[in-house]
């Protein structure tokens, strides 16, 4: 049977390239990559939120192609039901959709004030006050979840959905140096120390690709 195909954009700028990658991951699909340079036109207005869709990452299997991480996210639980990218528990599962939809369709400000770039690092950032009610809510999403399910992870001793949905945000924080609390600091040790993470920053990492307006000295 041929691998399945994931498209993406730029490892170093695109955190819903990010998202898709992950679950791939958590999944045990076998699939390739498929990048698309950041000279195409299309892929330069998402990663800059200029563009009124988002069609990568898409996933191409078994002639279906799904595009969207919420339903890449999906397509993958109903193909690979003992991966666990969803929580056994129904009520658990519920509460694992619905944040990981928070985080799919929203925090805007977040997103255009704290632009992903991995190879980045803005010390002392001053974080625009229209994106704080967007760090808070994220911050009261983690609490709640770790407190209820008992960590390390948002719904216990694995990962899921929920973790590669929020795993950009960890990548945010730590390049502008976001102050967190104590619970929110070692959730994102948990996340930055995920195989799969670091194995994404080493290949963005090598990327020659540059966006000038997401590379300005904040």
């Amino acid at each position: 049977m041929a691998k399945a195909k994931l498209t993406i954009s730029s490892k170093n700028y695109s955190s819903w390239s990010l998202r898709g990658w992950l679950l791939c991951k958590m999944s045990g699909i076998a699939f390739d990559e498929v990048p698309i340079s950041l000279d195409d036109p299309g892929q330069r207005a998402e990663l800059l939120l200029l563009s009124p869709s988002f069609l990568v990452p898409a996933l191409t299997d078994e002639g279906a192609k799904i595009w969207g991480t919420w339903s890449i996210a999906e397509y993958l639980h109903e193909s690979f039901p003992k991966a666990g990218l969803l929580p056994a528990d129904r009520l658990a599962r519920a509460h694992c959709r619905s944040i990981s939809a928070e985080m799919h369709s929203g925090f805007q400000n977040l997103r255009s004030a704290l632009p992903m770039n991995l190879k980045a690092r803005h010390a002392g950032f001053k974080v625009w006050a229209g994106a704080q009610p967007d760090i808070d809510r994220i911050l009261a999403i983690w609490d709640e979840c770790l407190a209820t399910y008992g960590g390390p992870w948002l719904f216990g001793a694995t990962p899921t959905v929920a973790d590669a949905m929020y795993a950009p945000v960890c990548m945010r924080f730590y390049t502008y140096d976001v102050p967190i609390d104590a619970t929110a600091a070692a959730y994102c040790r948990t996340i930055m120390d995920w195989a799969p993470l670091k194995e994404w920053i080493v290949s963005a990492k090598a990327e020659p690709e540059e966006i000038e307006e997401l590379d300005v000295e904040f």
